[in-house]
């Protein structure tokens, strides 16, 4: 077990430097290979390991969108049900935010200003970030997702943003029941991963010009809108500020 978790701790390695920008790569494919004898001998494997890395502890390995429905023990007030990415290393740097889609006459298009958003605790959030999608009735998505550069600042009970989202999509073509979620998500050093904090959504009658304040509801995100608990009964929002281009 403690070679395979060694094992789990090298492929993440190896992940995070295919994923880095940086040139210069921290576990290359030629240390990749020094592990296949391990794995091919590995109920009889009784060597020193050949790197000096930590055991990932031993966790569910998750299958694509099962992060949502899991139940993490919540260390928050708020408790319930936890949302994250299982990464050790979070190799993927928020913000891929998409630019403006091309202007078509008698067509809308929306710019979405995320200004900030309130919570009691936001000076203990680390690495914030938002990722914005848009879904239709059943959850699914309607656009490409994107994630807000980490937040600019933490202030008194603030996560300040202050960037722009350009939905990609022109709104009239967007289906009946549509939604824009927006998933605070930070993370968490000793679970070692990206946690869903909490969420909000905007529905197609609220779009309009001008600045509009949402509610926060507990994780995990209801992309159906079935089951919306508010995060908290302190008043705590979102802060928007929508732009619409039409030509």
């Amino acid at each position: 077990q403690k070679t395979i978790a060694k094992i789990a701790t090298c492929l993440e390695l190896r992940s995070a430097a295919l994923q880095s920008a940086q040139s210069q790569d921290e576990f290359k494919l030629e240390d990749l290979k020094k592990l296949e004898p391990i794995l091919k001998n590995i109920l009889t494997y009784n060597k020193e390991f050949p790197f000096d890395v930590q055991p990932v502890p031993l966790r569910k390995i998750l299958a694509p969108g099962e992060e949502e429905h899991l139940e993490f023990e919540e260390d928050d007030e708020e408790g319930g049900a936890g949302a994250g990415s299982p990464d050790s290393f979070p190799a993927r740097v928020p913000g891929t935010l998409l630019p403006r889609l091309p202007s078509e006459p008698g067509m809308t298009l929306l710019t979405i200003n995320i200004e900030k958003i309130g919570l009691k605790d936001a000076g203990q959030c680390i690495d914030p970030y938002i990722t914005v999608s848009v879904k239709d009735l059943n959850g699914i998505d309607l656009t490409p997702v994107q994630d807000t550069p980490v937040a600019l600042r933490k202030e008194d009970t603030y996560v300040h943003f202050n960037v722009d989202i350009e939905i990609q999509k022109h709104i009239e073509r967007l289906t009946k029941g549509a939604a824009i979620f927006f998933e605070f998500k930070h993370y968490k050093p000793k679970k070692r991963f990206t946690s869903t904090k909490c969420f909000a959504f905007m529905e197609m009658d609220e779009i309009k010009p001008g600045a509009i304040v949402i509610e926060l509801y507990k994780k995990p995100t209801d992309f159906k809108r079935k089951k919306l608990q508010l995060l908290t009964k302190k008043p705590l929002y979102l802060h928007l500020h929508q732009t619409l281009h039409k030509e």
